[in-house]
C-alpha cells in the first residue's frame, strides 16, 4: 500500500471507484452483449420470426446475472425489471442492432475501434458488478465465503452461465455447450476476480476496495480488448492453469493403471468365457460320441 501511495494512485483510483457506470458504461455493456446474441446461428432469423423471443433473448444477455444472482439469494427473479430507465435502454439497443434500417447502428458498432472501446467500457461494468455482488452478499451471509465468491461470480459471468436457458427461448438445446464444463475468459476471471473481491472484503486482503477495482478493471480491460483485437479465443491464464492443475488435480489421461486393471479384468473375462465355451464345446462332442457308440450296439 505505501507503494501505491507514493505512485499518488488513492484520488485516481478513489476517483475511479465512485464514477457512475448509468447511462454511458450501461449503454455499452447493452451493445456489446446484443452483439454477440446477433453473431450466434440463427438470432436474426428469430428475430424475423418471433421478436419475443428475440427480445427476451437480449434481456438476458442483458440482465442474465441480476436474475441469477437473485434467485440464488431468494429474491424475485423480476425485480430488475422494476428499472424503467434500464429496460428502455437496453430494448432501444435490442431494437437498433436488429432492426435499424440498412444494418447502419449495428455497422457503426462492429466497427473495430468503435467496437473495442465499447468492449473495455463493459469490463467497467463487470467488474463494479463483481463488486456490488459480493458486498451484496456480504451484508446477508456476513461470514459466508463460498456464498460471496459465488454472488459476485454469478454478477460477473450470470449471462454465459445461463446461456442454456437463454439457447431453450432459441429453440435450441446443447448440454454440452454448458458454460461450467467450458469456461470462457470472461467465466473464469469473473471467479477469481470473485476470490479477490471476497478476500478483501473479509479483510484477508491488503488492499483498499478502490484499488482492486482499479487495478482488477484495468486488467480485464486489456485482456478483452486485446482479445477482441487479435481474434483470439485464448486466455491469460492457461499458462498458468497449464503448470497447477496437473499438480493440484492430475491430467484427463492419468488414470493409467485403473484403465490397465480394466482391461487386465476384461482380457480375464474374455479368456474365462472362450475356456467357458472351448469346454461347453468338448462336453458337446463326448457327449455326442457317446449317443452314437450307444446307437451302434
Amino acid at each position: 500500500m505505501e507503494l501505491l501511495s507514493s505512485l499518488s494512485l488513492d484520488d485516481l483510483a478513489v476517483s475511479f471507484s465512485k464514477l457512475p457506470v448509468f447511462p454511458l458504461f450501461d449503454v455499452a455493456y447493452y451493445i456489446i452483449s446484443i452483439l454477440y446474441l446477433k453473431y450466434e446461428p440463427g438470432a436474426v432469423a428469430l428475430s424475423r420470426r418471433s421478436p419475443v423471443a428475440s427480445w427476451l433473448c437480449a434481456m438476458l444477455y442483458c440482465f442474465g446475472s441480476y436474475i441469477l444472482a437473485d434467485v440464488l439469494l431468494g429474491d424475485s427473479p423480476i425485480h430488475y425489471f422494476s428499472n424503467n430507465a434500464n429496460i428502455l435502454l437496453a430494448s432501444a439497443v435490442w431494437y437498433l442492432v436488429f432492426f435499424c434500417p440498412l444494418n447502419i447502428f449495428y455497422k457503426c458498432v462492429s466497427f473495430l475501434p468503435v467496437k473495442l472501446v465499447l468492449v473495455g467500457m463493459k469490463e467497467v461494468v463487470r467488474v463494479r458488478k463483481i463488486a456490488i455482488g459480493i458486498h451484496h452478499a456480504h451484508h446477508h451471509y456476513h461470514h459466508g465465503w463460498v456464498i460471496m465468491v459465488l454472488i459476485g461470480w454469478v454478477k460477473g459471468s450470470g449471462v454465459a452461465l445461463m446461456s442454456n436457458v437463454e439457447q431453450l427461448l432459441r429453440g435450441i438445446w446443447k448440454p454440452e455447450t454448458n458454460e461450467i464444463l467450458h469456461m470462457s475468459f470472461p467465466t473464469k476471471a469473473s471467479l477469481y476476480g470473485a476470490i479477490l473481491f471476497t478476500l478483501q472484503q473479509s479483510h484477508w486482503l491488503p488492499i483498499s476496495k478502490a484499488y482492486l477495482i482499479f487495478f482488477f478493471t484495468l486488467f480485464m480491460a486489456t485482456c478483452k480488448i486485446y482479445m477482441t483485437a487479435t481474434h483470439s479465443h485464448g486466455s491469460p491464464f492457461a499458462l498458468l492453469e497449464n503448470l497447477i492443475c496437473p499438480i493440484l488435480f492430475g491430467t484427463a489421461n492419468g488414470d493409467h493403471n485403473g484403465h490397465g486393471e480394466h482391461q487386465h479384468h476384461h482380457h480375464q473375462d474374455d479368456h474365462e468365457v472362450s475356456h467357458s465355451s472351448a469346454k461347453s464345446k468338448e462336453e458337446l462332442n463326448e457327449g455326442t460320441r457317446k449317443r452314437k457308440v450307444k446307437k451302434a450296439e
